[in-house]
């Protein structure tokens, strides 16, 4: 007698189906989507039957291994090495450079960087300008977004258009009349030359933030905007309890945009910062490479890169799950 486990798998799946349902068996088609659905959707290039077979299962563990090494050594590979330079002698980084410490770790690269260079000025003047060009672009971005998706105002649509607009105009075009601006801005009577609002209100003006916000405005649920309505609350109550406390995906990636746009920017603090004292690292650190050694010069480079990473491992489970671009309620 035969039994079914020695029939094909193609045979045996039609006479489950007779047995499950009593009848004619399913048209192949409509079987295969109805397992793919039953599945969750989650189908690649390789079915889950292939993936079930021991040659295909141990080669492509091995390729995603091959990948994930390569990915490791390209991203971590030059941190991981800047970070060995910045303790390490300039003697062993010039003749050995893929050492790993040759005569030792010199510590005082450090201490030395950060004192006796004084980079701790410029650090600080870093956190002052990334910090401030965060709430100038988070400000309008919230704001601008908000009236666009949830407010919906009349001349909506038209301003929307006019926001897509700046941004095909490239950022060199608007250097001289925004210097212009900050030089002798309107109603002030005062120029803005070599103080940190020269660089934070021309941060806040962000056609991208404004997109980005306003799309993901777009996905929130109507329902909860309505019955905040008929519960009595206003437009602030309703941005400042209901629309921002569900849009911290979003507004997690453009903290990240900002800050480190802020953190590596170089020619507009080089033209509006221009005492020493108020500048910061990418605009300070060039100008001391010439005057200082390599070592330590490395070592300033390396201390300027601990809030960046700092920022991408407080968010980067955000970043994996979503990217921030999902819907905040799921329905």
């Amino acid at each position: 007698m035969t039994t079914t486990t020695s029939l094909p798998p193609e045979v045996r799946n039609v006479l489950t189906d007779v047995i499950e349902e009593g009848g004619a068996p399913e048209p192949p088609r409509r079987r295969r989507r109805r397992r793919a659905a039953e599945d969750g959707g989650d189908r690649g290039i390789l079915s889950i039957s292939d993936r079930r077979k021991p040659g295909v299962r141990w080669s492509t563990r091995v390729t995603h291994g091959l990948l994930l090494l390569v990915l490791i050594v390209v991203g971590l590979g030059p941190l991981l090495w800047l970070a060995k330079s910045a303790i390490t002698p300039t003697e062993d980084t010039l003749r050995t450079p893929m050492a790993l410490f040759p005569h030792g770790v010199d510590w005082a690269n450090l201490s030395t960087a950060w004192s006796t260079v004084h980079i701790d000025v410029q650090f600080v003047n870093t956190i002052w300008v990334a910090a401030g060009s965060w709430a100038a672009q988070i400000l309008v971005a919230t704001t601008a977004g908000y009236a666009l998706s949830v407010l919906r105002p009349a001349y909506g649509k038209v301003l929307y258009g006019l926001i897509l607009t700046t941004l095909f105009v490239p950022s060199v075009v608007l250097l001289v009349p925004l210097y212009l601006t900050i030089l002798n801005p309107p109603l002030l009577g005062q120029s803005l030359i070599n103080t940190f609002w020269a660089v934070w209100l021309p941060a806040g003006a962000s056609a991208f933030n404004v997109v980005l916000v306003k799309r993901f405005f777009d996905n929130l649920p109507r329902e909860v905007f309505e019955a905040a309505r008929t519960d009595g609350a206003g437009p602030f109550r309703l941005f400042w309890s209901i629309v921002l406390p569900m849009s911290k995906p979003i507004l997690g990636v453009v903290s990240v945009f900002a800050i480190i746009a802020a953190w590596k920017d170089y020619l507009w603090p080089l033209l509006v910062l221009r005492d020493p004292g108020m500048q910061p690292l990418s605009v300070r650190l060039p100008t001391l490479q010439a005057a200082i050694q390599l070592d330590v010069y490395l070592a300033a480079l390396a201390i300027s890169t601990l809030i960046p990473i700092a920022l991408f491992l407080v968010f980067q489970g955000l970043f994996l799950r979503s990217a921030g671009l999902g819907g905040a309620v799921k329905g």
